[in-house]
């Protein structure tokens, strides 16, 4: 079994990079933005995220899925100004993250998944309209999105990884831990 499982181009559970019981950070800075687009909004910060992921469930679909689940945070904030006038905005996403792991090669990770949060975005104006006038707001709502991502590691417990879909940003690229 151990020459088995150190044979090249050999992929069983064994050599699996991600397995239940395993848990990964991931920490990422977001790529373009979904949230606020448009001529006159600049970024303040770029939307930053962290999730952790724990392998729950494996040896589905040929004994090489895995479903991994576990909590995100995510945060950005952005100003929409024009001339002396404007508005900055923030969000601060709290969800969990929903994976469907398949190993396709050796040291790639590739997943699907899904995301479902709560957003708390607030807003505050600056500059001068109206003397004596200032104004801020705060709401929260759910927020939802779906994702492909991988990450390939370059030692067992270091890998890099990106991740495209719809949420706080198109394209997040980062860090993967293993802990």
């Amino acid at each position: 079994m151990i020459v088995v499982w150190f044979l090249p181009g050999q992929l069983n559970a064994q050599d699996a990079v991600f397995s239940k019981g395993d848990k990964v950070l991931n920490l990422g800075l977001g790529l373009g933005n979904s949230l606020y687009q448009g001529r006159y909004y600049t970024g303040q910060v770029p939307p930053l995220s962290a999730s952790l992921e724990f392998g729950i469930a494996d040896n589905i679909i040929d004994e090489k899925g895995l479903i991994g689940l576990g909590p995100y945070l995510g945060y950005t904030s952005y100003k929409y100004q024009v001339q002396d006038w404007g508005w900055k905005y923030s969000n601060f996403v709290l969800g969990a993250k929903g994976n469907f792991h398949y190993q396709f090669v050796d040291k790639l990770d590739t997943y699907a998944g899904i995301l479902l949060g709560y957003n708390v975005a607030s807003s505050r104006e600056f500059g001068v309209i109206t003397s004596g006038y200032d104004y801020s707001y705060s709401a929260g709502g759910l927020i939802y999105g779906g994702f492909i991502g991988a990450r390939y590691y370059f030692r067992d417990s270091f890998g890099v990884m990106a991740e495209a879909g719809y949420g706080l940003t198109y394209l997040t690229l980062g860090i993967s831990l293993k802990l």
